[in-house]
């Protein structure tokens, strides 16, 4: 039995199956399934193709470079400061014009700080003490300002000491101005130039429209029927984000910009437009005391003696981060290899034709034969394995003269036969 099974296996590996089709004249079944059909057709159809355009190459690693320029001025008149005209080389940081940028907006301006010892202010934990023991020589003072000298210095009034520290005296005022210092800086302009390519359609493109009139370009601003001007309103941009200008200029904030270039590259080039979008990118909804945006600075001067002093800002200001995103689509390689008339042309150009080693030896052994049969017709016994003449033979012009013949001045090929000997 158990041979007879593996006998009928064995034979079954050499049987050939074939499908059979049953058609059934049922209409509801074949209108179900022209439906079904017609269902697969209209989705690759509708979505595939025309929504999804599922024809076109896509190339989304988009080439970009940026760059920015910022201008306006200000005037103000402190105490500290006095009269002072901020320009763009005040308040822009980098100057480099790169795709993020600073704009400072409000300041704590803190003059002629000096290293020297003074105390060390009241709301730093480490800087408190009761008497010398606790400020320890030399000992840096934890998120403070300097380095304790070892005295514990007390102030009119005061429930507890702070410790004495060397540092640039006189240290940062904590008050803050109730208003943005800079507040023409609602009125700035920003000018945005952006280069974009698609490297694998060799496509570029900028968002700066060709104008001859520079003064055109100059009085332009971008809105929502004027997208290929480059140049932006920095209070309108912090309103398109959705944020209150004198609010973020008090404290400080990040917006972003974001540029999208989604071009269908099978239109013209003109029809490759960007679209911009503005955002708040910090949580402006969070009112702790990290909250905003910050930094400090200082610039550095010598007096008559040769002491070094600085001027110590601490800047609030609007950080701008401008990011560039996009693809391009393009009509597949379809149409190029199998439609258009040069479609041989460009499928030999896409597609290279490599032989194995095997092939390549083959090849080369059949031209090297080639090579030997011709060098046996020209270098052989005879021309096409005719015997060698054996007499001399007259010159060609002398048997051209022989046969009555004038030369036209043409070279042709000809056979000679053989002289006869006499």
């Amino acid at each position: 039995m158990g041979q007879a099974g593996c006998g009928g296996l064995c034979l079954s590996l050499f049987d050939y199956k074939t499908e059979k089709y049953v058609i059934a004249k049922n209409k509801k079944v074949g209108l179900l399934y022209r439906l079904l059909q017609a269902s697969i057709l209209a989705y690759l159809v509708v979505w595939v193709f025309l929504i999804k355009k599922g024809y076109q190459d896509v190339d989304a690693s988009l080439q970009s470079a940026v760059i920015t320029k910022v201008k306006g001025v200000a005037f103000t008149n402190t105490s500290d400061l006095g009269e002072r005209l901020w320009d763009v080389a005040d308040y822009v940081i980098p100057p480099q014009g790169e795709n993020v940028f600073f704009v400072v907006t409000n300041l704590i301006v803190t003059p002629n700080q000096r290293q020297n010892v003074c105390a060390e202010n009241e709301d730093i934990p480490d800087g408190a003490c009761s008497e010398d023991s606790d400020c320890h020589p030399g000992e840096a003072v934890t998120a403070g300002n300097g380095v304790k000298t070892g005295r514990c210095l007390w102030r009119e009034n005061s429930t507890r000491g702070t410790c004495e520290i060397f540092a640039w005296c006189p240290l940062e005022t904590r008050s803050r101005p109730a208003e943005p210092f800079l507040k023409e800086a609602e009125d700035f302009t920003i000018f945005i130039k952006n280069y974009i390519r698609f490297p694998k359609f060799n496509f570029s493109k900028s968002n700066v429209i060709d104008a001859k009139d520079r003064a055109s370009l100059k009085s332009c601003r971008f809105g929502p029927k004027n997208h290929y001007c480059p140049i932006f309103r920095m209070g309108s941009v912090i309103r398109w984000a959705g944020s209150d200008f004198q609010d973020i200029a008090l404290e400080g904030g990040v917006i972003g910009i974001n540029i999208e270039w989604n071009c269908d590259l099978d239109k013209a080039a003109s029809e490759c437009h960007p679209h911009y979008s503005f955002s708040r990118l910090d949580n402006k909804l969070s009112k702790s005391v990290s909250s905003g945006y910050n930094f400090r600075f200082a610039k550095y001067y010598r007096d008559a003696a040769g002491v070094e002093f600085r001027t110590l800002i601490k800047a609030y200001g609007i950080r701008f981060d401008v990011m560039v995103n996009g693809k391009g689509a393009f009509f597949c390689d379809l149409v190029l290899i199998y439609l258009i008339k040069k479609r041989e042309f460009y499928r030999d150009k896409k597609y290279e034709e490599v032989r194995g080693l095997e092939d390549s030896s083959q090849e080369a052994e059949d031209e090297a034969s080639g090579l030997g049969l011709s060098e046996q017709l020209t270098s052989g016994p005879g021309l096409l394995g005719m015997p060698e003449q054996q007499g001399p033979q007259e010159p060609l012009e002398a048997e051209r003269g022989s046969s009555g013949q004038k030369g036209n001045g043409s070279v042709c090929p000809q056979i000679l036969q053989p002289s006869r000997s006499t």
